[in-house]
């Protein structure tokens, strides 16, 4: 299954996507798409829902969560963009936290005041369905409830040159575009398995695949677990393969007017226009 959440002129509502990639009204069978949702229950009473038989929905694609309280975040986690990055590769997941509100796949991003090096990541992200502490890697996809297409924009100057940690240059407004939707795991059935791009103003800056992730999905969740308990309604974005502006030579940054657009196989695809900090 797709689920998504739509904006209409009568508020956001639930959504089931059909194949033929049109947004259906899950209304009349769930209140919302939320944390609660990613439960193997619940998922498997939706599951059931007759697709074709719901009414079709027309708006912009909220973030498919209704409440995304944590958004964990894996660095470096593709050896290409550790060494475009200059940085070494990790002997551990590099873990930070992005902390401004998540935002739909096709909102603007906004460059934030006094940015002058606002970049663009590629990352396929997982949702987290079930409770999960000191899990094996061997089971840690059992608590998996599904994947979704993430963009890790990122102002470089406040991650890296303002001493500490990189959140700061992780978590500015509109920064945390996830989706358009996410999709069941019973239709990934390998998350190292899956071809990622991103574009800028239609000239291909990333391609990248899963199965060169230094700490495949398994590894990260039962990493993560081993520190904090994971709950149902965490997302989790797995870390970006090369060609991030910062890596150019000479390196290149979003301006007001650029128009990003990424996607991963089977997942969906996002787009975003940049626009100047209002004022």
């Amino acid at each position: 299954m797709k689920l998504a959440r739509i904006r209409t002129p009568l508020g956001i509502r639930p959504a089931i996507i059909d194949q033929n990639g049109t947004p259906r009204d899950l209304s009349r069978h769930t209140n919302d798409i939320s944390p609660a949702t990613t439960s193997a229950s619940a998922l498997a009473a939706l599951a059931g829902v007759e697709i074709d038989s719901l009414p079709k929905l027309e708006g912009d694609y909220a973030p498919f969560l209704s409440d995304v309280r944590r958004v964990f975040c894996i660095g470096l986690n593709y050896s290409d963009h550790a060494k475009e990055s200059n940085l070494p590769i990790p002997e551990f997941p590099i873990l930070f936290m992005k902390s401004c509100p998540v935002s739909g796949a096709n909102d603007p991003i906004t460059i934030p005041k006094g940015s002058v090096k606002t970049d663009w990541e590629v990352e396929l992200g997982v949702v987290i369905g079930a409770q999960a502490q000191h899990v094996s890697e061997a089971d840690a996809l059992d608590y998996v409830a599904g994947y979704f297409v993430a963009n890790d924009v990122s102002e470089r100057a406040f991650q890296t040159e303002f001493g500490g940690q990189w959140t700061k240059g992780k978590s500015c407004d509109s920064f945390g575009p996830i989706g358009p939707w996410f999709v069941t795991k019973d239709e990934v059935p390998d998350p190292q398995n899956l071809d990622m791009y991103l574009d800028v103003n239609g000239l291909r800056c990333q391609t990248g695949h899963t199965s060169t992730m230094i700490f495949p999905v398994k590894k990260i969740v039962s990493f993560l677990s081993g520190f904090m308990t994971l709950r149902a309604g965490d997302v989790i974005i797995t870390g970006t393969p090369p060609g991030v502006g910062m890596g150019m030579k000479p390196p290149k940054y979003l301006r007001p007017g650029d128009v990003v657009t990424l996607g991963i196989s089977g997942l969906g695809e996002q787009r975003q226009e940049v626009v100047a900090f209002p004022g």
